[in-house]
């Protein structure tokens, strides 16, 4: 089920699964993020040191990568491409070759469907429940099933609400506390009481980190937390750390953007690496 609010001319968009809140994204229709947008593209300069070109899109510059067809392209050339990353932390979109014609005038082709087509995508009979009139209108001319739901976004208000904040609850009593920064996003989990548990002290620790690791994966993927993330958990030796691994790989992998645990450094922290697609909540939320 796919429920939508407008609020300030911002819709938030949920998506949930068996009744429980999967996804949830932010969309503002006069300003979209661009992703899925194709364009026809003028390579403006050579970018040797990173790897690709500069693509004159009309209404901005994106960069397409030599690994994503901008190899074999030179200054000048016009090109077919699509945005498969929106602008975000200072930079430009990210571009990939859409495999067609590119002759014509540089600017926008055809828009992609936006954040409520990418959860249409992944449950093709989702029903789409908008609280709105005008909302509905507005979504029926690009999809099925749009039904007018005025308390649609009641039952999960204040899980949502709660994503605004930068500590979410996990089980057991322990917290995640998120630390965004320009080059990473850092997670401390805080075990609160759970860490002074009666037993034996390692394996109490080891037992309240797999506990909390499905709740934290769904808390970045709720957060639509990308690129680097690094995960301290709770007490446990950094020798003793990687036994989580297997927990948070499978707790990953029910991700739709399919993040992956690199590994554990000499200090013990998680790495994750997780596409950077649509800018993170944080940064989007009004």
């Amino acid at each position: 089920m796919i429920l939508a609010t407008l609020r300030a001319g911002v819709v938030h968009l949920a998506l949930l699964e068996d009744m429980v809140l999967a996804d949830y994204t932010i969309w503002r229709p006069d300003a979209p993020d661009g992703v899925g947008d194709r364009y026809t593209g003028r390579i403006t300069a050579r970018a040797h040191a990173l790897g690709g070109v500069f693509v004159d899109l009309g209404d901005t510059v994106g960069f397409l990568p030599d690994s994503a067809g901008g190899r074999a392209r030179g200054e000048g050339d016009l090109v077919d491409v699509r945005i498969t990353r929106a602008a975000q932390g200072g930079k430009g979109p990210r571009l990939v070759l859409a495999g067609g014609e590119a002759g014509g005038k540089v600017g926008l082709r055809a828009p992609g469907s936006g954040p409520i087509g990418d959860f249409r995508a992944r449950h093709p009979d989702a029903p789409i429940l908008a609280d709105r009139f005008e909302l509905v209108a507005r979504l029926r001319s690009d999809f099925d099933g749009v039904e007018h739901r005025p308390d649609c976004f009641a039952p999960i208000e204040d899980e949502v609400a709660a994503l605004a904040e930068p500590v979410a609850a996990l089980a057991h009593g322990a917290r995640a506390i998120f630390s965004p920064t320009p080059a990473l996003t850092a997670i401390d989990i805080d075990g609160g009481a759970a860490s002074g548990a009666r037993g034996e002290k390692a394996g109490e620790q080891a037992r309240l980190n797999r506990a909390i690791i499905p709740g934290l994966a769904r808390q970045i993927r709720l957060r639509n937390l990308g690129g680097a993330i690094l995960i301290d958990f709770a007490g446990m030796k950094a020798s003793a750390r990687p036994s989580l691994a297997p927990d948070l790989t499978a707790a990953l992998a029910r991700d739709p953007l399919k993040p992956r645990l690199l590994g554990f450094t000499s200090l013990g922290f998680a790495e994750v690496l997780r596409p950077r697609i649509r800018p993170p909540l944080h940064e989007s939320l009004p």
